[in-house]
């Protein structure tokens, strides 16, 4: 197994927590140098705060374990597309590469919706590789969604 699809199987635990915590299961790591540094699946119930997001939080603790709010050296596995929020929060950061799971047509903002990297507002753009890990990603979420329907 590639080291990718090694910390992509980290992402879909944080979703599965996710999930299993009542959350959309969407799961991020961010890695440096080699390593996850930060973790965290969707929280935005557990702390009411629409912005709480994977990719959001994982950024958030990611700062704060690097101790700087720029993470250009970083890489982010997500199990789902980001939405336009997140790819913002993304390209501030400036994470270096995108890793994300399944595509996202109704909500993502990469590589659907406003493809936020393409627009000439966008002063950093991250490499992005999606399908790592789709099938399972699209999984989570479709098993997550049809138990609740």
């Amino acid at each position: 197994m590639a080291q990718t699809d090694g910390f992509m199987v980290a992402a879909l635990d944080e979703a599965k927590k996710a999930g299993e915590r009542g959350e959309v299961p969407i799961g991020a790591v961010v890695v440096a140098d080699g390593r996850i540094v930060a973790r965290a699946g969707n929280e935005t119930r557990a702390q009411k705060d629409v912005t709480a997001h994977a990719e959001i939080l994982a950024i958030r603790r990611a700062a704060e374990a690097i101790g700087d709010e720029r993470l250009a050296g970083a890489d982010l596995y997500v199990t789902l597309e980001p939405c336009t929020m997140c790819a913002a929060a993304i390209s501030f950061a400036r994470i270096r590469r995108l890793y994300y799971g399944a595509e996202d047509p109704k909500g993502g903002g990469v590589d659907n919706g406003v493809r936020f990297y393409a627009q000439p507002t966008c002063h950093h753009a991250p490499e992005v590789y999606s399908g790592i890990g789709e099938t399972e990603s699209a999984g989570i979420l479709r098993d997550f969604f049809n138990e609740r329907r």
